[in-house]
């Protein structure tokens, strides 16, 4: 583990102590009778041309291997320990629509306060705002968390392979399938892919960005999804920037792109992700 993952999980711990303290799990679970319907996330990744109305009900109907199209989970993300503010102009829920009216599959929310200037409440927010799938991007150690995600109207959440143990790993993914979301599950050692097919995780991310280094390359996507199943749905994340870092991905088969620094960073957030989609 990086020193920078180290000091993120490190404050993580400290957060879910101190809103443990403040809200008990009991009371947190007696709110997910009130928590918006679960969207189908995976569905929405292997069937792009569905729209939210359309075959996104059920939190396993999306089961099909990869197909050519690739499919964009798009991050609303105001900052990042390594590059500071991306976008000073953010406002979450205005990017979460201008996602949504350019062809987004999905939309990723940084909900980590300290190192990302992100929270809980912008989820809530986008989760109200648009008809697509919002997946939870924090640093999750503990099913307290998993629970906020789900009360919140998460629709799936991010696990990392990196900062979880032989254990944690498969009980939190039965944690997010229980309360009925999907996990995208994300790895960069490829040590790391054993546990989590044997965990059963369906959608198996794989980060380009050397934790250790911050170095990206898309080379790393292509050499691990020879020993990732056919029937998960791989999304390649960080370091796509350019229609052919899709063009590549998309030739070898990826499924689907979790991309967030390039659209903070662009002028026009709709164009970029038109240009990026073969639109522009």
């Amino acid at each position: 583990m990086s020193d920078i993952l180290e000091r993120i999980v490190a404050a993580k711990r400290q957060e879910i102590e101190r809103r443990r303290a403040a809200i008990a799990i009991t009371q947190l679970e007696a709110c997910l009778a009130n928590a918006p319907p679960v969207r189908d996330f995976r569905a929405a990744l292997v069937n792009p041309s569905l729209s939210a109305s359309e075959g996104l009900a059920g939190p396993f109907a999306g089961a099909q291997a990869r197909t050519a199209e690739l499919s964009v989970i798009a991050e609303v993300k105001k900052a990042s320990p390594s590059a500071g503010v991306l976008r000073a102009d953010f406002d979450p829920v205005a990017i979460a629509r201008i996602y949504e009216a350019n062809g987004a599959s999905a939309i990723s929310v940084l909900t980590d306060e300290p190192f990302f200037q992100g929270y809980l409440s912008y989820l809530s927010a986008i989760r109200q705002a648009v008809a697509l799938p919002v997946l939870r991007k924090d640093f999750i150690l503990d099913r307290y968390q998993v629970v906020e995600a789900r009360v919140a109207g998460a629709d799936a959440v991010l696990l990392i392979a990196e900062i979880l143990g032989a254990k944690e790993l498969p009980a939190l993914l039965n944690d997010i399938h229980a309360l009925g979301m999907h996990a995208l599950v994300e790895l960069y050692d490829r040590e790391n892919l054993p546990r989590i097919l044997d965990a059963g995780a369906k959608i198996v991310g794989v980060n380009n960005r050397n934790l250790r280094t911050f170095v990206t390359s898309l080379d790393h996507t292509l050499d691990l999804m020879r020993d990732i199943p056919v029937d998960c749905c791989l999304v390649s994340e960080s370091g796509i920037r350019t229609r052919a870092d899709m063009l590549r991905l998309e030739g070898a088969g990826v499924k689907a792109v979790l991309i967030g620094e390039t659209f903070m960073r662009a002028a026009d957030i709709g164009q970029k992700l038109r240009e990026l989609r073969g639109e522009g």
